[in-house]
């Protein structure tokens, strides 16, 4: 009976150890779901709120490694770029082709293009 114990006692954490496996499994397939779910805008924090109120309880070191392990990473927004300055004191020019594209003569309108970079 005491060999019977003792061996159980041995073989108790290799058994917490597969199931702490398992768990973390679950928990990478939900960070997985929740960064699809979110377009992949929720950092570590937000994923740690998130993983929390599903019942997991993790920290922010451990949502990070959970993100790194999942292939997870966040889309960065850019910031707007105003390229049109509308309040300036050169006149506006008529449209004058009105979108009327085909000449009758030549040398009638002149067009060009301005893109930027």
């Amino acid at each position: 009976m005491v060999s019977l114990l003792s061996e159980f006692r041995a073989t108790l954490p290799f058994l917490q150890l597969r199931s702490g496996e398992r768990d973390q499994n679950i928990i990478i397939e939900w960070v997985q779901k929740i960064a699809d779910a979110s377009d992949f805008t929720y950092g570590v924090r937000r994923m740690k709120r998130a993983l929390n109120s599903l019942g997991y309880p993790v920290g922010k070191q451990r949502t990070r490694a959970l993100m790194k392990e999942a292939g997870v990473s966040v889309k960065r927004r850019r910031k707007y770029k105003v390229t049109t300055n509308s309040d300036h004191q050169q006149p506006v020019f008529n449209n004058v082709l009105s979108r009327d594209f085909d000449a009758q003569k030549l040398d009638q309108a002149y067009v060009s293009d301005i893109t930027y970079i």
